[in-house]
């Protein structure tokens, strides 16, 4: 088992930074990609951010890409998305997942453990 804690979430106006952080424990944490997850009232979690479990390769969301940016601490058991330029519609809970595996996946049913969310709004 992996649990995932997620923090960092807020309310910012638009062109504001945010940094959310995901404290994993549990199983090693270098064993498992990681990714982040964002969803709104009423529609599926889309995939934000994936990073491997070294590091070494990242994916974004169209969405988000040259304003997010997904990193890890595998010697403090933390992923980390750094939110730049946010807009209204970045305006969602975001999750932090963990996945068996070393390669970076954009794919919600390829993760195994998901944290609880943290809110994220970006007011106009």
């Amino acid at each position: 088992q992996v649990q995932l804690v997620e923090s960092g979430g807020g309310l910012v106006q638009a062109g504001g930074s945010l940094r959310l952080s995901c404290a994993a424990s549990g199983r090693t944490f270098s064993n498992y990609a990681m990714g982040w997850f964002r969803q709104v009232p009423g529609k599926e979690r889309d995939f934000v951010a994936a990073i491997s479990w070294s590091g070494g390769s990242t994916y974004y969301a169209d969405s988000v890409k040259g304003r997010f940016a997904i990193s890890r601490d595998n010697d403090k058991n933390t992923v980390y998305l750094q939110m730049n330029s946010l807009k209204p519609e970045d305006t969602a809970v975001y999750y932090c997942a963990a996945g068996a595996g070393s390669a970076a996946r954009m794919f919600r049913g390829s993760y195994d453990y998901w944290g609880q969310g943290t809110q994220v709004t970006v007011s106009s």
